[in-house]
Order: C-alpha cells, then sequence, then structure tokens
C-alpha cells in the first residue's frame, strides 16, 4: 500500500443505530485506520454537505459533517451498510417532497457509488442487482449449487399443480422481505410456511408467488462469506424459519464441503460481491441445498468466536481496499 492510500479513509454508510457496524470500526480504529461514519439519507438533511464536480480527465468531490471533511477521491474503500433510506426534508409539500427525495436517492446515492479507486463492500448497485430472489436461483443453479425446485408464478392452477407435485411437501417464501399490514393494522414479517396444495387459491394471481420444494433438512447452515474468507455455522430449530423465533435456536461452528466452497466462490464472482450470506438446508446424508443469498445480511447474531472472525475479515477488506 502507497503512503497515500495507507492515508485514504475507510467511508462507511449506515444509520446511527448499526450497533453491528460498531463491531468493525472499534477494530479499525485499533489498526489506526481512518474512518469517516455517514448516514447520507439522514446526515443530509442535518448539516452535513456534499458536492462533486466532473471535468474532462478529472473528478472531485468533498464531503463535510460537523465534525470531519473528507476528500472523495481519498477513499480507500466504502462499508455499505444500513442507510437510511433516501427523503426529503420536513415541512415541503407533497409533490416537493418527492421530488427531493428522488433528487437525493439519484444524486447522493450516484456520487458515493462512483468514488473513484474506492473498493465497496459491497456496492451498492451489486447489492441491489444480488436482492433478486429470481437472479440468486439463477446464479447459484449455474455456480453448482444444488436448488431445491422452485416456481414463481402468478397462475393460481401453476401453483397448485406445483405442490401437488412434490408429495415431500412445498413452502411459500415472500420475493422481498415486505411487511404485511393485518386487518388490526399491525405491520408484520411473513416468515417461509408449509403449504397444501388446498390453500392455493385465485389470490395468487395478485402478485408473483414463490413456491418451493420443501427440503427434509436435518438443520439449516449459515455460511458468511467475506472475500475469499468462509464462517459457517450449524443452526438448529425448532420452526421451520428459524428466523421466526431466534431465541429458540442454537449455533455451533461447522466445516464447509469443498464443493459447496467452489460454488460460493463462483456465485460471488459472477455476482461481483465482496461479501455475501448465504443459507442452506442440510439433509441427513449431507447434501446442502441453496436456499438464498443475502449480499447485505447480519452477521453479529453468531457465536462470539464467528462473529469476532467475521469482523478481522471485513475489517481487513476495508483496511486494504482496492488492494484487496
Amino acid at each position: 500500500m502507497t503512503p497515500d492510500r495507507h492515508r485514504a479513509a475507510v467511508l462507511v454508510l449506515t444509520n446511527a443505530y448499526d450497533v453491528t457496524a460498531d463491531v468493525v470500526l472499534r477494530i479499525l480504529a485499533e489498526r489506526r485506520v481512518p474512518v469517516v461514519r455517514v448516514d447520507p439519507g439522514a446526515d443530509l438533511l442535518e448539516g452535513a454537505l456534499l458536492t462533486a464536480q466532473y471535468r474532462t480527465g478529472e473528478q472531485r468531490g468533498v464531503l463535510r459533517t460537523p465534525s470531519r471533511e473528507l476528500d472523495l477521491t481519498r477513499v480507500r474503500s466504502v462499508w455499505v451498510r444500513r442507510p437510511s433510506p433516501y427523503e426529503a426534508p420536513s415541512g415541503l409539500d407533497e409533490h416537493t417532497a418527492k421530488f427531493a427525495g428522488s433528487q437525493a436517492f439519484w444524486g447522493v446515492g450516484g456520487i458515493l457509488a462512483s468514488l473513484p479507486g474506492a473498493h465497496y463492500v459491497n456496492h451498492p448497485w451489486r447489492i441491489r442487482d444480488a436482492e433478486y430472489k429470481p437472479a440468486q436461483l439463477a446464479v447459484a443453479s449455474r455456480a453448482g449449487f444444488l436448488v431445491p425446485d422452485t416456481v414463481i408464478t402468478t397462475d393460481p392452477a401453476e401453483a397448485c399443480r406445483f405442490c401437488t407435485d412434490h408429495p415431500g411437501g412445498a413452502v411459500y417464501k415472500p420475493l422481498w422481505d415486505s411487511r404485511f399490514r393485518a386487518e388490526d393494522g399491525t405491520a408484520r414479517t411473513v416468515w417461509v410456511w408449509e403449504v397444501d396444495p388446498t390453500d392455493i387459491t385465485d389470490a395468487v394471481s395478485v402478485c408473483p408467488h414463490l413456491f418451493q420444494a420443501k427440503v427434509d433438512k436435518a438443520f439449516d447452515a449459515r455460511v458468511t462469506a467475506v472475500g475469499d474468507r468462509l464462517f459457517a455455522v450449524r443452526i438448529d430449530s425448532p420452526d421451520l424459519d428459524w428466523r421466526h423465533r431466534q431465541d429458540l435456536m442454537t449455533c455451533a461452528p461447522i466445516e464447509v464441503p469443498e464443493p459447496v466452497a467452489r460454488a460460493i466462490t463462483g456465485y460471488l464472482a459472477e455476482l461481483r460481491l465482496a461479501f455475501g450470506a448465504f443459507d442452506f438446508a442440510v439433509t441427513v446424508r449431507g447434501d446442502w441445498s441453496f436456499l438464498e443469498c443475502n449480499p447485505n445480511g447480519q452477521w453479529a447474531w453468531q457465536p462470539a468466536e464467528t462473529t469476532a472472525a467475521i469482523a478481522q475479515a471485513i475489517a481487513d477488506q476495508l483496511e486494504r481496499g482496492p488492494d484487496s
């Protein structure tokens, strides 16, 4: 690393309440790596200022917060964690606010996604691309993972036929983590749940639904990939979807089979990701079936030694910058 790159800062984009980011920031502080933490969707409404200039052969920019000034040409890495959505300042009328919010999304978001020479973990556009479940399934199949039979459809008859053709069971999964507002007005998370063919109604035609063959699993596995380093835990839970009641699950470190590790490498390479949180269903025979990959998944809930190792690996990525 050149002396100039050594002095370049790590830019962390996340909200003020992100305690997971704090774990990595403490490590970078111990290593004396300069860090600027900002929540662009909120801080630019609270006094932070952003300017970018472009001309032939030159790009410049500066981000000013109440406590720091960051030269945007001297950013070694950008960690896109959990920034707040881009919104408009309060007090604007509805149409002006909508316009201002969209301009912030495309303007601020575009500037921070285009910093010259910076290493992104992960790049926001790569995160967006990798969050589409149909894309995940397609890439997973090409990478060599075992992929359960899946159908995404708006046809109730096709959904019923799929569930009937899988006597071992089928499950429903939302295509995005959208909260469902119940009749009492409360927002509820839609978990993975088992589907009987008799459950299928014409409501399937309202929007695309994802149905998948149920894997007769012995346990779940989470593999957190940071570059070429893999950190895996076995998850035992009484629930079909272990996320539903995490207080009832148990975790323990586990080895990743070599074919699965190779597939993870291929998956990350195709989607140009530096980080991925992979979920698998593992059978008694030891088959690992790909379920999904969250390109910006949480990881600090895992056993302490696993969490610490992941934090060190992310800090390594951010510290090395574009040489990662």
